[in-house]
């Protein structure tokens, strides 16, 4: 699954445009490596996000197509 799609089914990001852009200017890597909008992320991978003067770590669990707000939660784990 792309890394912008995935960052807006699991809610970390509120649209995958924002998203788009957030790895356009560098702010979010997969496993150290700075992510494009369309990199591969899949089980297992570590995403480090940018935002201003805070960040967050997870790590992805589940990969889900389309998923209820209540469930986003479910496909990562905050590390950081």
């Amino acid at each position: 699954m792309r890394i912008d799609k995935f960052l807006k089914n699991s809610r970390l990001i509120k649209r995958r445009t924002i998203a788009k852009e957030a790895c356009d200017q560098e702010r979010i890597t997969i496993n150290d490596k700075v992510a494009k909008a369309g990199s591969e992320v899949k089980p297992g991978d570590i995403i480090h996000i940018q935002f201003g003067n805070s960040s967050i770590k997870a790590r992805v669990l589940v990969l889900s197509e389309s998923c209820k707000k209540e469930d986003a939660a479910t496909m990562y784990e905050i590390i950081q």
